[in-house]
C-alpha cells in the first residue's frame, strides 16, 4: 500500500505542503494512490526524496535539483560519487569557517591583562586599549596579529614593564646617536634599527624586514606615531624610519 503523505513527512522531517509542493512541479510524484485518490509514496519516491534533501541542504534551488535527478546519464553510483565530493567539498568550507569562528572568539579573549591602575603604572596616560579595534579592523586577519594577541595575553605587569624598559632604552641610544651627529644610515644606527626588530620578534611577534620597513613608514605617516617618536627627541620619528630603511636594505 505504500506510504501517505503524512507519513513521508514525519520520516522526512519535512511538511506535507513541501511535498504537495514538490508533487505540483513535479520534482516528486507518488508513485501511487489510494483507492480513495490520496497519495501514497513507495520506496523508490522515499529514495528520491532522500536526493532532494540532500541537494536542498547543499543549497541547490528546485530546479537544479530536478535536473540533476532526470539526468538520464545519471545512475546511483553516479550520484553518490557527486553526493560525496559535495559533501567533502562541504565539510573541508564548515572546518575553516569553524577555524576563523575560534580564531575571533581567541582574539576577543586576548588583550592586556592588567588591572586600570597596573596599566597606568606600565603606560601612564597612554592607554593600549584606545586604538584596539582600529588595530583589529586594519591587521585582524593577519598572522602577526595573532600571534601579538597570544603573547599579550600571557605577559604580566613585570613582563609590561620589561618590554618597556627595553624600549626606553633602545630610544635612549637612539637619542644619544641623533646628538652625536651619526647618520641614519651609519653602521651604528642600522645596527639599533635591527635591535629595534629584533624586540618586536621577541616580545610581540615575527616581524620581516618587509613588516619593519613598513612600521617604519607608518612612524611618519601617521601623526600619533610621530607624535609618540618626537616626544622622546624631535626628529626621532624619521631618524628611526631612515635607520630601519638602511637596516633593510643592508640585510636584502
Amino acid at each position: 500500500m505504500g506510504y501517505s503523505v503524512g507519513e513521508v513527512a514525519g520520516y522526512a522531517g519535512i511538511t506535507v505542503r513541501t511535498l504537495h509542493h514538490y508533487d505540483e512541479i513535479g520534482l516528486l510524484s507518488p508513485g501511487g494512490r489510494s483507492h480513495a485518490g490520496h497519495r501514497r509514496y513507495d520506496d523508490a519516491d522515499l529514495d528520491r526524496l532522500q536526493q532532494i534533501l540532500f541537494y536542498r541542504e547543499l543549497g541547490f534551488p528546485l530546479d537544479e535539483v530536478a535536473t540533476l535527478l532526470d539526468d538520464p546519464a545519471a545512475d546511483p553510483s553516479a550520484h553518490l560519487r557527486r553526493q560525496h565530493r559535495l559533501l567533502s567539498d562541504r565539510i573541508t568550507r564548515l572546518r575553516e569557517m569553524a577555524a576563523a569562528v575560534e580564531r575571533a572568539m581567541e582574539a576577543k579573549k586576548m588583550g592586556i591583562n592588567l588591572t586600570p591602575e597596573e596599566k597606568f603604572e606600565v603606560f601612564g596616560d597612554h592607554d593600549p586599549d584606545r586604538y584596539a579595534e582600529e588595530v583589529e579592523r586594519r591587521w585582524g586577519d593577519t598572522d602577526a596579529y595573532a600571534e601579538s594577541q597570544r603573547r599579550a595575553a600571557s605577559y604580566t605587569k613585570e613582563d609590561w614593564l620589561r618590554i618597556k624598559d627595553a624600549a626606553d632604552d633602545l630610544n635612549r641610544r637612539f637619542v644619544a646617536l641623533m646628538d652625536a651627529g651619526a647618520a641614519p644610515d651609519s653602521a651604528p644606527a642600522m645596527d639599533l634599527a635591527e635591535e629595534h626588530r629584533q624586540q618586536i620578534r621577541r616580545f610581540h611577534y615575527d616581524c620581516t624586514y618587509e613588516i619593519h620597513v613598513g612600521l617604519a613608514e607608518m612612524y611618519i605617516a601617521d601623526p600619533r606615531f610621530t607624535a609618540t617618536y618626537d616626544a622622546v627627541r624631535p626628529g626621532l620619528a624619521g631618524y628611526l624610519r631612515e635607520a630601519i630603511l638602511a637596516n633593510a636594505v643592508r640585510n636584502v
